[in-house]
């Protein structure tokens, strides 16, 4: 155990709104309490989780709060009951508490992992969220193996090209929709089959051209909206339909006979931050992930920022501009 430090840098959100609610801020550390750690972060993720939270769509908790499900860095201090952690161990994290917008936080020991010897610590913040969420898609939700053909949303996206190169592993095909000819080509490079070009081409009957219209066996959707709703046909009966976000804004309000007797699939809400919550899940995604890392599952960082900038990652996020994971980097 040791003493407080006097400080940290973090970033703020000091009500529910635009990103004019974030501020910087000099925040007090006390010394970690039973069962916590203090953390140093090296690198920390940005995820559309965390504009959910800045803007009330999901609770922050007491403000002003510390946003920030995913992060990286050196162990500084242990609290009382930690016995399997010593200070200059190098973790990571992903889920709740928020507060990764720091420089140094406190966390429960249960939330960190150690990050393996040959992974960098930008690679693992980069990785962890979308990781866990490509584990519990790929193997919980809808297990992929040879032969199965999925449609990815967003496939230049962080989660997009972690769950293109994941499944590409597993035998699977990957249809991917993209917004531009780059980011196409980005997805292509990491192993789709195809890619849609959706500004230009209706995405459901280039699916189903590709399918010899049948349809995905899976579908993978965090864009929500009239997306959502228009990928539902993109699924074969019996397929399933897995929303994980709703970067466009709210999702549609779907009855049963949306999903029903005409188009016969299974429609999938899964959260990872719940996932994440449980232990055993947590650790052996994971594990897996970091061992599929070590054999070269490619992890893409599309831009890092100064955490001072922690508006303009946001801004950056809402508009499409990143290809790949977002970092703040303290």
């Amino acid at each position: 155990m040791t003493s407080a430090i006097p400080a940290t840098f973090a970033i703020e959100l000091s009500a529910p709104g635009g990103i004019d609610c974030l501020r910087a801020a000099t925040r007090l550390l006390p010394a970690p309490g039973a069962g916590e750690v203090r953390i140093r972060h090296t690198a920390i993720g940005v995820n559309f989780v965390d504009i959910y939270h800045r803007t009330g769509l999901y609770p922050a908790g007491a403000l002003p709060a510390v946003l920030g499900v995913e992060g990286a860095g050196v162990v500084e201090a242990i609290g009382p009951e930690v016995a399997d952690l010593a200070p200059g161990d190098r973790m990571a994290y992903a889920g709740l508490p928020v507060g990764g917008y720091a420089q140094a936080r406190n966390i429960p020991a249960s939330r960190l992992v150690p990050i393996p010897e040959g992974i960098d610590d930008r690679t693992a913040a980069a990785a962890m969220l979308r990781g866990l969420t490509t584990h519990m898609l790929l193997r919980r939700v809808y297990p992929v193996g040879p032969g199965t053909t999925l449609l990815v949303h967003a496939a230049a996206g962080g989660l997009g090209l972690l769950l293109t190169a994941w499944a590409k592993r597993l035998g699977a095909t990957v249809i991917g929709t993209a917004g531009s000819p780059a980011k196409a080509d980005l997805a292509r490079a990491r192993g789709a089959d195809d890619v849609i070009l959706y500004k230009e081409q209706d995405f459901v009957a280039e699916v189903r051209r590709l399918t010899d219209g049948t349809g995905v066996d899976m579908a993978i959707d965090g864009i929500g909206g009239e997306t959502l709703l228009r990928t539902l046909d993109a699924v074969r009966p019996f397929g399933t339909v897995a929303s994980v976000g709703q970067a466009s804004g709210a999702l549609p309000a779907l009855s049963l006979t949306d999903i029903g007797p005409r188009r016969s699939l299974s429609l999938a809400r899964p959260s990872v931050l719940a996932y994440a919550n449980d232990p055993g899940a947590y650790q052996r995604a994971a594990a897996e992930l970091f061992d599929e890392i070590a054999r070269s599952l490619p992890v893409t960082i599309g831009a890092e920022l100064p955490l001072a900038r922690a508006a303009d990652a946001h801004r950056m996020l809402e508009r499409g501009e990143t290809a790949g994971s977002l970092l703040l980097v303290p």
